[in-house]
């Protein structure tokens, strides 16, 4: 006779959250900042092709952790949702907040009803004209959706980098300013240490250029390239200008 074993409900929602908290954990980390001048996104990614970051509609940005058919499954799926609710109605009726309402159902279903969760973590990002009207909507495996001020976090060794941002991040700073904070405390992930940004002996150097995908959300890319398009990536020597030299782009 065959012995069977009686999981409740509650242990099955465990045990699926720890798997999709063990396949998060194994990526490598990304920040989304807001700041003076827009919201930077930056991930540690070696890969030049895979992207962690990507655009989804004129001033909203997709940012993921995890399995990477999976989150980019879930990008495509905004893209589409964007393409035809802004044809159907009007451009301003795309919002972040509308995508990640979206995204959040489709997460939690997928949590509550398949045999595996997604092993994913996201964030929503939508550029404002003013900083206080910037919001960055943070969504994890399993449905849940959390509008958060200032930064996020996502993957890897994040208690570290939030540590170590914590010291250097600021309201005021402009977008390369935002990039070369978030570098650093990447950097720090790497080294498995978080430390003040301030301490001597202990500030390691940025990544190297070739390790990290950069991108902006610019709050104003009318004026500055004559498009209503503001998210742009960042690469080449470009990044490395910014990175090594410190000048803004």
């Amino acid at each position: 006779m065959t012995q069977q074993f009686y999981v409740s409900p509650e242990q099955l929602m465990k045990d699926r959250a720890d798997f999709a908290r063990k396949g998060i954990g194994r990526g490598r980390s990304v920040v989304v900042m807001s700041c003076r001048d827009g919201i930077a996104l930056v991930a540690e990614n070696p890969s030049p092709s895979l992207h962690k970051l990507g655009e989804i509609y004129d001033r909203i940005a997709f940012a993921a952790v995890g399995k990477y058919n999976e989150f980019e499954s879930l990008r495509q799926a905004g893209v589409r949702y964007a393409d035809v609710r802004g044809y159907s109605y009007a451009r301003e009726d795309v919002t972040a907040r509308g995508l990640a309402s979206v995204y959040a159902q489709s997460l939690g279903a997928v949590f509550t009803a398949e045999s595996k969760p997604f092993e994913v973590e996201l964030v929503v990002a939508e550029v404002g004209h003013s900083q206080d009207t910037d919001h960055l909507y943070r969504l994890t495996f399993d449905g849940s959706i959390a509008d958060e001020p200032g930064f996020v976090v996502m993957g890897g060794a994040a208690d570290s980098v939030v540590d170590a941002l914590r010291n250097s991040w600021s309201a005021d700073l402009s977008l390369p300013e935002a990039v070369r904070a978030a570098a650093q405390s990447l950097r720090r992930e790497g080294a498995g240490t978080a430390v003040p940004a301030d301490a001597e002996h202990h500030v390691p150097p940025a990544l190297d250029p070739s390790l990290i995908e950069v991108a902006f959300l610019e709050r104003d890319p009318d004026t500055l390239r004559g498009s209503r398009r503001a998210f742009r990536r960042i690469g080449g020597p470009e990044l490395e200008n910014l990175l090594q030299h410190g000048q803004d782009t």
